[in-house]
C-alpha cells in the first residue's frame, strides 16, 4: 500500500467503518486520537515563531488539498481536528491529510 502521505485527497469520499478506522489510525504517527468522529493531536513547539509557521504550512496544505481542519494555535502548540464535513464522519480523506501535516512537522 502507498503511504498515506503520497496519496492526495479525494472529492466523494464514503465514511468509514471502525475496523478501517483502526487499520488506519495504526499508520499515523503517535499522538492521534479517535474520538467523536474526529481525528486530533496537538503538535509542541519551540516557541510562538515555529509553531505559527507550521499553521501556515497546514494552512497551504488545506488550500492545496482541498481539505480544512479546525486549528488552534497558542504559544509552543498546534493542535488540529480534522473530519470530513460532508460525510459526517472520518473518511480515508482524513488519514490522508493527517499523514501530510506529520511529514510537515518532521520539515520544522
Amino acid at each position: 500500500m502507498t503511504d498515506l502521505a503520497d496519496r492526495e485527497c479525494e472529492t466523494g469520499a464514503s465514511r468509514l467503518d471502525d475496523e478501517r478506522v483502526a487499520e488506519l489510525s495504526a499508520q499515523l504517527g503517535s499522538g492521534w486520537s479517535v474520538s467523536g468522529g474526529k481525528l486530533t493531536k496537538t503538535f509542541a513547539f519551540d516557541d510562538f515563531v515555529t509553531a505559527l509557521a507550521y499553521v501556515n504550512r497546514v494552512g497551504a496544505l488545506a488550500e492545496e488539498q482541498n481539505h480544512h481542519p479546525d486549528i488552534e494555535l497558542s504559544w509552543g502548540k498546534v493542535g488540529l481536528t480534522i473530519w470530513t464535513h460532508d460525510a459526517g464522519a472520518l473518511t480515508e480523506n482524513d488519514f490522508i491529510w493527517c499523514a501530510k501535516a506529520e511529514r510537515l512537522n518532521a520539515r520544522t
